[in-house]
C-alpha cells in the first residue's frame, strides 16, 4: 500500500504532500524533511530504493523515487508494493502531469495545485492504485475539464444576460402604448371549507 506522495524540488520545498495515513502537520513536515535529507544526499547512479525514513516507519517501508530537472516525485510503501511497480507509477504520473500541462514544471505543480491533486486521485485514492493507463487518466481529466467549461458557461448566463440589459436602448421602448389588458371577474368565486 502507498503511504505517502511528495513532491518537493531541490531545495527541500513541499510542492506536492498526499498522506495515506493519518499524522498531525508537524510530524507530516518532519517527513518531508527527512525524506528529503536521505533522498538529495544520493548520487545520481545509485537505485532509485532506500528504506523508509525513521518517522515513516523504518525499515518496514520503502522510499522509492524519481528526480526530473528540479523535481523529487517520492512515494513510500509498505513491503507488499513492486518497486519497479512504483517506479512506472511515478512515470506515468509525470508523463500524464507532462500531457495535461504541455510540458510540466515547478509552477504548474504550485499555481495549479487542484488539477494535480486530481491528476493524482484519478492514479492513486486511498493508497490504492485505481489506474495506470495514462490515456485513460487523460481522457478522465478531459471530461472533467468539459464538465467544468460547462459549469462556468452556466453559472456566467445570469451575468451575461444583465450586461445584456444594461447595454440595451431603453430610449425607443418608453412610448411603445400596451392595450389594456381585462381581468376575469371573480364576483362568485367562493371559497369552500
Amino acid at each position: 500500500m502507498i503511504r505517502a506522495i511528495l513532491v518537493f524540488n531541490n531545495h527541500g520545498k513541499p510542492r506536492l504532500i498526499k498522506f495515506y495515513e493519518h499524522y498531525k502537520e508537524d510530524v507530516q513536515q518532519k517527513i518531508v524533511r527527512e525524506t528529503f535529507q536521505l533522498v538529495s544526499k544520493r548520487d545520481e547512479n545509485v537505485c532509485n530504493f532506500l528504506e523508509g525514513g525513521s518517522l515513516i516507519g523504518g525499515s518496514d517501508y520503502r522510499l522509492i523515487y524519481r528526480h526530473y530537472a528540479t523535481l523529487y516525485f517520492v512515494f513510500c510503501v509498505d513491503s507488499s508494493e513492486s518497486e519497479l511497480g512504483i517506479l512506472d507509477l511515478i512515470q506515468v504520473f509525470v508523463e500524464t502531469l507532462d500531457k495535461c500541462f504541455e510540458n510540466v514544471c515547478e509552477l504548474d505543480m504550485i499555481f495549479h495545485v487542484d488539477k494535480v491533486h486530481h491528476i493524482l486521485d484519478e492514479i492513486v485514492m486511498g493508497g490504492m492504485v485505481l489506474e495506470t493507463s495514462m490515456t485513460e487518466i487523460v481522457s478522465r481529466i478531459e471530461e472533467q475539464n468539459k464538465l467544468e467549461k460547462q459549469e462556468a458557461g452556466i453559472s456566467s448566463a445570469p451575468g451575461r444576460a444583465m450586461n445584456a440589459v444594461k447595454n440595451m436602448d431603453l430610449s425607443t421602448i418608453k412610448d411603445i402604448k400596451l392595450p389594456d389588458i381585462q381581468l376575469p371577474a371573480f364576483k362568485n368565486f367562493k371559497l369552500s371549507s
